[in-house]
């Protein structure tokens, strides 16, 4: 804390991860031109990190099995990172295959979620990710690596920091670029969040630590405040809300990018995304899945969409 206030960083790099994220568990088949659509929406709208698609087998989550058309056919803007999540190794020769240059791979803080989520224990996960990964590193590919239920598991409760800690030393230690925090069932407070990255920023960077949060209890902006307090500066977020977890009963949407970008402006955080383009680009899906998507901002942009109105914006920091 500063004499003016609380320091912030000076620009945030918001990831977004609807089109994968936030598509893999709704019911609704969406086209493959329009998941196609929606992520050169998001693109245009500049956002540097997307997550695209998932190299998952069909039969676990039918929404994505046209994972390689998808990736194949968008437009990539220079400054974008495009990204697929890789479950195996089947995965990683398909996504390679289909031209990726950047995956994440993921594991969970609890055995009982790791196990229904990929038919593992955590230990082999982990093994089988540091083959992953290196095989990916050898061939040019970026990699992140999720670990979910850090703040809490819809099965075993709550999760020891010290074994967050444990964990993130192993992604960082088989090669990660980047590890990214989840919040996978929206269970966060702002004291529990402020213990864990303050535990995890020892150990991974800050320029290479992620928060993944979900908005279950309506706390997810409260904790990304938080989190910007500690120098956490790299946030994952799902345009209007989009998306959830099927692994995670009772888990509901990701925090909304619309959100996340509005406080970031409130806060005079430079961030370089366009938010009203963000705004388009849910418009959109949220039709094609025949449902309001539930970004508090989102709610607002909606009016503005069809009747735009200026609003001027607390002036950025310069990065």
């Amino acid at each position: 804390m500063g004499e003016d206030g609380p320091r912030w960083p000076a620009r945030v790099r918001v990831c977004e991860v609807g089109p994968r994220d936030g598509l893999q568990n709704e019911r609704v088949p969406i086209a493959t031109e329009d998941k196609v659509r929606y992520i050169d929406m998001l693109s245009a709208a500049g956002l540097p990190y997307i997550e695209v698609t998932s190299f998952v087998s069909p039969r676990w989550v039918p929404q994505l099995a046209d994972h390689s058309e998808v990736l194949q056919r968008i437009r990539r803007r220079p400054g974008t990172r495009y990204a697929v999540l890789v479950p195996n190794d089947k995965g990683l020769e398909r996504a390679l295959a289909a031209g990726a240059d950047a995956i994440a791979v993921f594991t969970g803080a609890t055995e009982t979620f790791t196990r229904k989520n990929i038919n593992q224990s955590v230990q082999q996960s982990l093994e089988r990710f540091a083959r992953i990964v290196e095989r990916a590193r050898a061939e040019g590919c970026w990699v992140r690596g999720y670990l979910s239920c850090v703040f809490g598991c819809p099965y075993e409760g709550e999760v020891a920091p010290e074994r967050v800690v444990e964990l993130c030393r192993e992604l960082d230690r088989i090669g990660c670029h980047e590890i990214a925090l989840g919040d996978t069932i929206g269970r966060a407070g702002p004291i529990e969040t402020r213990d864990v990255v303050r535990r995890v920023k020892s150990v991974v960077g800050l320029d290479r630590l992620a928060l993944h949060l979900h908005d279950t209890t309506g706390l997810a902006l409260t904790n990304v405040l938080v989190a910007l307090q500690e120098g956490v500066r790299i946030f994952d977020a799902a345009s209007g809300g989009l998306g959830g977890c099927p692994y995670a009963p009772g888990a509901s949407g990701n925090l909304a990018t619309e959100d996340l970008l509005y406080l970031l402006d409130r806060l005079g955080i430079a961030h370089g995304v366009d938010r009203q383009q963000v705004a388009r680009a849910s418009h959109f899906i949220e039709r094609r899945i025949g449902r309001p998507l539930p970004g508090r901002v989102l709610a607002s942009e909606r009016a503005r969409l069809v009747c735009p109105v200026a609003e001027q914006p607390r002036q950025q920091r310069a990065s």
